[in-house]
């Protein structure tokens, strides 16, 4: 089975580009993302409510393109990580990770036997559905070197535990979740404030020093350029929304100025 590449980006140097998927579900968004440049898209489950069938949808659309598709989950529960892994996504991002003990929880849910008790099914989704005749010990290997397992640091706590965090064995890519940084800080889109900026150094050097990945969404592709200065290897430019509303208040402002 051919695998999929997006792991094999986890803490290399180029910068990684994409965006996230909160709306636009449709058979050729795959497609469109792929013929534009994009290295992998997001396809969020958290703030949606996007389900499960809309998800294995979006997988298909995102194979049939040749690009790597995570699925954003709506929580840690074990039965949301093994659930996106059997679509066949090609890694999971996790919200609001905090602890050692729960990366460890995630990763013990995402990964087969040896390194986790992750269900095990054979031949659907996740395997593209092919008949297989190989040990099933390779088969769960095949599956645990394929998966990304992407953690997002969104509270204070999260980013004082990184580096313990990112020196787990499975976990690819920290993500540093902006927003919930701030509220959790009771500083609101302080995105500047000394203490913001300390969480998200000490973020961004854990990844590095572990040689995992680190990503950022940006609002734009300016703010994109500039977190990848900053150290980011993975950067989402906005999300399917605002691209087309970035694109199309520009078209206006130059048709009707």
């Amino acid at each position: 089975m051919t695998i999929n590449t997006l792991r094999g980006d986890i803490g290399t140097a180029r910068t990684k580009v994409g965006t996230f998927l909160f709306e636009f579900a449709t058979p050729g968004i795959g497609q469109i993302l792929k013929a534009a440049g994009a290295d992998y898209a997001v396809l969020d489950m958290e703030h949606t409510g996007f389900g499960f069938d809309t998800v294995r949808q979006v997988v298909r659309y995102c194979q049939a393109a040749g690009l790597p598709l995570v699925v954003r989950v709506p929580s840690q529960q074990r039965h949301h990580i093994s659930r996106a892994l059997d679509t066949g996504a090609d890694g999971i991002m996790v919200p609001i990770v905090s602890s050692v003990a729960q990366a460890k929880a995630v990763l013990d849910a995402a990964k087969y036997w040896p390194n986790g008790t992750r269900g095990v099914a054979l031949g659907l989704a996740h395997e593209r559905y092919a008949r297989r005749s190989e040990p099933l010990v390779e088969r769960l290997a095949e599956q645990n070197a394929r998966t990304a397992i992407i953690l997002q640091v969104e509270d204070p706590a999260g980013a004082l535990a990184a580096d313990e965090i990112a020196a787990l064995p499975g976990v690819d890519m920290l993500w540093l979740g902006h927003n919930d940084l701030s509220v959790a800080m009771n500083k609101p889109g302080a995105f500047t404030d000394p203490d913001f900026a300390k969480h998200e150094k000490a973020t961004i050097a854990a990844a590095k020093k572990h040689g995992k990945s680190v990503g950022r969404l940006s609002v734009d592709a300016a703010e994109g350029r500039r977190f990848a200065e900053m150290g980011y290897d993975f950067v989402a430019i906005a999300g399917d929304v605002w691209l087309l509303q970035q694109a199309f208040a520009a078209g206006l402002a130059t048709v009707r100025p």
